[in-house]
């Protein structure tokens, strides 16, 4: 739903699919040339997944911003924000309300 609603919005939309590790993740994204990291977690690995992340990009001088969505307690957000994950939509976020915030972002 968030991918139609980002590609309606003019945006190119690399979907990688659930299952992804870190690592594949970051290599896809510089493969691509991204200008932003999506993360969709239900897992509960929120934290972790991010964490990793960001870790392999320090590694590889990079600065790809992250946003996130999915189930994440609100008492994680300030955590995952400090980490350096610019924005967490939670559930029930309007579509609308992403695509503002990229457009905003990336302009």
């Amino acid at each position: 739903m968030i991918t139609r609603a980002l590609r309606d919005a003019g945006m190119e939309v690399i979907y990688t699919g659930a299952r992804q590790t870190p690592e594949m993740i970051v290599q896809t994204a510089l493969q691509e040339d991204v200008d932003v990291i999506g993360l969709s977690i239900l897992s509960g690995a929120h934290k972790e997944f991010a964490s990793r992340i960001i870790e392999l990009m320090q590694e590889m001088k990079e600065t790809i911003p992250i946003i996130m969505g999915g189930i994440i307690p609100r008492e994680d957000i300030p955590v995952l924000k400090a980490m350096g994950v610019r924005e967490i939509f939670g559930p029930g976020t309007h579509t609308g309300e992403i695509v503002a915030y990229l457009q905003k972002e990336l302009a």
